[in-house]
Parts: C-alpha cells; sequence; structure tokens
C-alpha cells in the first residue's frame, strides 16, 4: 500500500516542500529510505521502529521503500522522522476517515524518541515559515516547539507530544486546541548609557555617525582607553529593529539553534566572537552548513575586540560579505546561502605594546615591530571601512567632571531622525541607509559644491586614498548633513567627514 506525507527541507534559509512516498508490500523484510538522504536520516529506520512499536502499533514485516521526493534535493537532519512515521502508519492502515483536503496542505516536523515521544528540533519556526510561503495551511509539530512559533500569523500549527497523540488527532478521536497566536513587546532596555563614558566627546560624536547610517568602524587606541566600553553602548543608539528585520533575525538564531528563548529576537544583535575562532566560525559552515557569526550579527552589530589578533585568513573572509551582505557556501549538496547585513565594529591597539602615541606612557616598540603589527591588516579590509576612530584615554579631569553627558536616549533621537530621512531617500531603492549606497548612486545622492569638492580633492592626494576610501568619505559626510539636517552636503561636512579617515596613512605605513 503506498501512502504520501508531505514535510519541509531547509537549504540555508530557503525552504522546499518534501512529498514522502511510503510503499509496503510483500517479500523478504527490509526497510529502506531513498531520495538522497544523510545519515542522521538514514538512522532513523532503527528510531521510527522503535518509536512505532513503543507506541502500541505493529510495525509491519514486510518490504518497505520510502522515497524523499524530490530525489535531487538533499535530505538533512532528523526533523524527518516524524512524517516518515505517519506515513508508515498510514500505509498499514492505521489512519483512515482524513481530511484529504486539509492532509494536502499540511506538514510534519520532528525528531522521534525511541519510545515514541517527540524532541525538539531547530529551526521550526525558519520551517514553518517557509511552509507558509510554500502555500501549507497546518503543521503538525513538537510541543515543545509550540512557543518558538505562535508568533506566525494565519498558519494553523498543532502541537503534539507522541506517534499515539497524533494519530488519535487525524482519526478525530480527540482534540487539539491549536497554537494560539502570540504577540510579542519590544523589549529593549539596556543596563549601560553613553551617559557612564567620561570624556571622548569625539569618539561619542564618531559613533553616532556610525549608527545614523549604518558605518563601519574601526576604533584604535592605547588599553585603558574605552574602546569596548563605547562598542557595547553602540546598541543603545541604534535605532530599533523593524518587524520584518526582527523575524528575519528569529529564523536565524532558530536554525542555528541559537535561539534561547520562546518567541521573537527582538534585541539588536550584538556578536562578540574571540580571536581564537576559526573561519567557519566567523563565516558559517559545516557539513550540514549553519549561519556563523555574520549571520548571527545580520541586522545588528559584530564587534572584533583586538582585531591584530585574529588569523589574518579569518578577516580576509570579511571582505566579500563586508560587500555582498551575504555569504555563499558551497558543498556537495548544494550551495547554501545565508544574509549578513551587519556593522562592523572593531578596535584594536596603535602598535604591539599598545602605547605608541600615548601621552601617560612610552612606547617600546621600534618601527619595524609596529610596520609589521599593522600589516596584519590589509589594505584592502581597512577600505571596506567608513570610519575610523582615534581613542585616547581620557584624562583624570574629565573622569572627576560633575559635568552631566548626553544619554543614549537623547543621542538615540538624532539618530532616529537622521535614519528617517534616509529612509524616506532611499525606500524605492531597496535599502535604507547611507553606508550601502552602490557607487552609481554615491554621485547621485552626494553632490559637492566646488569648495567641498576641492577640499575632498586634496584630502585625496594628501592622505593617499583609494576609490573605495574616497566613496566613503562622502557616504560619510552624507550621514554627517542628515544629522545636521542639511539637504545639501557642505564643506564643514566633508571637513569632518575627512577627519575620520586620517588614520589611513598611518595604517599604511
Amino acid at each position: 500500500m503506498l501512502s504520501k506525507v508531505k514535510s519541509v527541507s531547509l537549504i540555508g534559509l530557503e525552504g522546499s516542500l518534501i512529498e514522502i512516498q511510503v510503499d509496503i508490500s510483500n517479500g523478504i523484510p527490509e526497510f529502506e529510505i531513498v531520495g538522497l538522504p544523510d545519515t542522521s536520516v538514514k538512522e532513523a529506520k532503527k528510531r521510527i521502529e522503535s518509536a512505532i512499536k513503543n507506541s502500541g502499533f505493529e510495525f509491519p514485516s514486510k518490504k518497505i521503500l520510502i522515497n524523499l521526493a524530490p530525489a535531487n534535493i538533499r535530505k538533512e537532519g532528523s526533523c524527518f522522522d516524524f512524517p516518515m512515521a505517519i506515513g508508515l502508519l498510514m500505509a498499514i492502515g492505521n489512519i483512515s476517515q482524513i481530511d484529504v483536503a486539509m492532509f494536502e496542505k499540511t506538514i510534519f516536523i520532528g525528531e522521534l524518541s525511541l519510545d515514541g515521544k517527540l524532541n525538539r528540533i531547530n529551526g521550526a519556526l525558519a520551517m514553518c515559515m517557509e511552509a507558509k510561503q510554500l502555500g501549507i495551511k497546518r503543521v503538525i509539530l513538537p510541543k515543545t516547539n509550540a512557543n518558538e512559533v505562535a508568533i506566525i500569523k494565519d498558519l494553523e500549527i498543532i502541537p503534539v507530544s507522541t506517534i499515539y497523540e497524533t494519530i488519535q488527532f487525524l482519526v478525530n478521536e480527540i482534540e487539539i486546541p491549536r497554537v494560539a497566536f502570540k504577540d510579542f513587546e519590544y523589549k529593549n532596555e539596556y543596563k549601560m548609557d553613553f551617559s557612564e563614558v567620561k570624556g571622548q566627546e569625539q569618539a561619542k560624536r564618531a559613533l553616532e555617525i556610525v549608527a545614523a547610517g549604518g558605518h563601519n568602524c574601526l576604533m584604535i587606541g592605547s588599553p585603558g582607553s574605552g574602546k569596548t566600553m563605547l562598542a557595547k553602548r553602540l546598541l543603545t543608539i541604534l535605532p530599533d529593529l523593524s518587524l520584518n528585520e526582527i523575524m528575519e533575525v528569529t529564523k536565524i538564531h532558530s536554525i542555528s539553534g541559537e535561539l534561547k528563548q520562546d518567541g521573537l529576537v527582538s534585541k539588536i544583535p550584538f556578536r562578540t566572537p574571540h580571536h581564537t575562532v576559526p573561519i567557519a566560525t566567523i563565516v558559517g559552515g559545516g557539513k550540514i552548513p549553519i549561519p556563523g557569526e555574520i549571520s548571527l550579527a545580520h541586522n545588528g552589530v559584530l564587534f572584533l575586540d583586538e582585531l591584530t589578533e585574529f588569523n589574518k585568513a579569518v578577516l580576509e573572509a570579511l571582505r566579500e560579505p563586508l560587500e555582498e551582505k551575504e555569504i555563499t557556501i558551497n558543498r556537495l549538496s548544494g550551495n547554501y546561502k545565508f544574509p549578513c547585513n551587519f556593522m562592523f565594529v572593531a578596535s584594536m591597539n596603535p602598535c604591539p605594546c599598545g602605547y605608541y602615541g600615548d601621552s601617560e606612557k612610552s612606547c617600546k616598540c621600534t618601527e619595524v615591530e609596529i610596520h609589521r603589527y599593522l600589516k596584519k591588516i590589509s589594505g584592502p579590509l581597512i577600505d571596506r571601512i567608513d570610519i575610523l576612530i582615534e581613542v585616547k584615554r581620557p584624562k583624570i579631569e574629565k573622569i572627576n567632571s560633575k559635568t552631566k553627558s548626553e544619554t543614549s536616549k537623547e543621542i538615540k533621537i538624532r539618530v532616529n531622525n537622521a535614519r528617517k530621512i534616509q529612509l524616506d531617500r532611499y525606500k524605492k531603492f531597496g535599502f535604507y541607509t547611507n553606508s550601502e549606497l552602490s557607487t552609481k548612486l554615491i554621485y547621485d545622492f552626494c553632490k559637492l559644491d566646488d569648495k567641498s569638492t576641492n577640499l575632498l580633492n586634496e584630502a585625496f592626494n594628501k592622505l593617499k586614498l583609494s576609490v573605495r576610501g574616497y566613496e566613503k568619505i562622502l557616504k560619510v559626510a552624507r550621514t554627517i548633513a542628515d544629522l545636521d539636517n542639511s539637504k545639501n552636503i557642505k564643506v564643514k561636512h566633508i571637513a569632518e567627514a575627512i577627519q575620520y579617515r586620517s588614520l589611513d596613512k598611518f595604517l599604511n605605513i
């Protein structure tokens, strides 16, 4: 007897409907799974057999063939256990009198325990979202995944605990309440604030520009100057995520198993990988590719502290994602694409001892050591950074000052206003910040008068900038003008933007 059950497979973030075809016939008893299954899917045979027996059903001593169609898509993971078991029980006649029309629009996802219970799976939210896009009306999944997917509208989600309970539901012996839609609240309260930072007015101004335009930045300064403290407080002035951005972030965290709590991830991602991490951890990878740190930082911030301590190959691997805003991981089973539109923020010391240019401590490094140290950061990577900030240790007078600094809330108001200007300006182009301006559009939206052009040309020659560095200044100047609520870029905006490239010459010695 032949039965058909639907499920969904993820390749990267893209979903495909999988039809699980189960055929039982007379012959020498055997159990075969075909349709390009990986090892974890093949191992499901033993889990399915034990789960069916321990659920009180008879496992057929016949020839069993399960085909996962289409056969040209590799099937990975344990989420096919549940639909294969349901298909097998249908084929032997344990499920009858079902609503055929509804069953055609139903998918099953879940991993089985040997006792017939369903285990929680990673990626349930992403699977349900993709299933909805593919026209599915109902999803039956493990009860332990119910809260995670409760934020999806217009999709009937049935949470079940065991195979036996599922069969009772399908043959209308019991009713199982569908998962109630659960709205969410924005909870973006931070314990830290920019008002806690004493001094560092120039660095705080630079980070305000970074937040307003979505720019990448590099902070250079001696140990204890406050680089990490400033970077962490960048979160407190960034605009809140939109609903679409929140859904994207939650989807990625669901696939990677990083969803620590049920519901949506409403907080802006802030990823801080250690400098010992391998390339696969940063960009993503593995036998079954999962998102890396750059994708987990999507719509948020990737902060690399002590940039020069990272492996050079890891840093060079960032170049393409910083430009393309997505990463493609190639495997024999296919190409896996993950989004990675993040703000790149990094910090480093100016030399191996950390005190080059420090007013309090003298540097003990030779020119050769400094040169070798700085060469760990390549020119092409520096070109992809919009703003370079020199962070100096604050004077004791600033630390003891009773003068109140601006709060994050006050700075965030200006940032939000600048972002709204950019949103209105670029909405028909499909992006929202000045940092995303293409070469073609830069010269449409960053027009300069003669004085500004002459000043920028002079800086180009003196600082020995690349074309990409030249364009970065234009983008930053556009953001500064937006913060100033100015329609046109003025000389003062260009002059300030040039300041944030003055370290180019130092980094390229």
